[in-house]
């Protein structure tokens, strides 16, 4: 059996808004999100008119892109970096105090490479409360980061992290136990 992209269809997949929200959002993040502008107050109330539940004390960056708001919630006092990429076809979880660093990826959708018409996977991601995601990392389908979890610079995870461990690797594995002192 070989693939056949023709055969793709994933018209059962919905994102959860009417065609003029995605056009209209499309639009906002390719101007005020993905852009160089500094300015978090004005992108957080942009992700909220667009559905997001966004936290108190939200720090946004310049480039970021952030595929639907409405399947996003972020906790109080977070920091999202330069160009993260949070692609949620499925719904996004993070929780207070977490860092999500430069140029990470949160992916909520794959393809089933067993399927000659490489279907359309999703799976939520939830990054509890304290959670450290480093630079250039990528965040699976799927995955619960647990509280104060670190995955570290250029790591993927594929799996859950449990609360309070370190993370390294492709695929990311367990280094040693987080200790977070005053």
């Amino acid at each position: 059996m070989k693939t056949n992209l023709e055969a793709f269809d994933n018209s059962h997949y919905h994102s959860g808004a009417g065609r003029l929200k995605m056009i209209l959002w499309y639009l906002a993040n390719a101007l005020l999100m993905n852009s160089a502008l500094p300015f978090s107050g004005m992108k957080a109330r942009m992700l909220r008119l667009f559905g997001a539940r966004i936290g108190k004390g939200v720090v946004l960056k310049p480039y970021i892109n952030i595929k639907y708001p409405w399947k996003l919630e972020i906790g109080d006092h977070c920091w999202i970096g330069e160009q993260v990429w949070i692609d949620n076809l499925d719904q996004v979880r993070v929780g207070s105090h977490v860092c999500i660093s430069q140029g990470a990826m949160l992916l909520c959708g794959n393809h089933n490479y067993r399927r000659s018409t490489f279907d359309l996977i999703t799976g939520p991601i939830t990054l509890e409360d304290g959670v450290w995601i480093g630079a250039k990392t990528v965040v699976c389908p799927g995955v619960l980061c647990g509280s104060h979890s670190v995955l570290t610079v250029g790591s993927v995870a594929t799996k859950n992290l449990e609360a309070y461990t370190i993370c390294a690797g492709n695929p990311a594995a367990a280094v040693r136990k987080r200790e977070v002192n005053a």
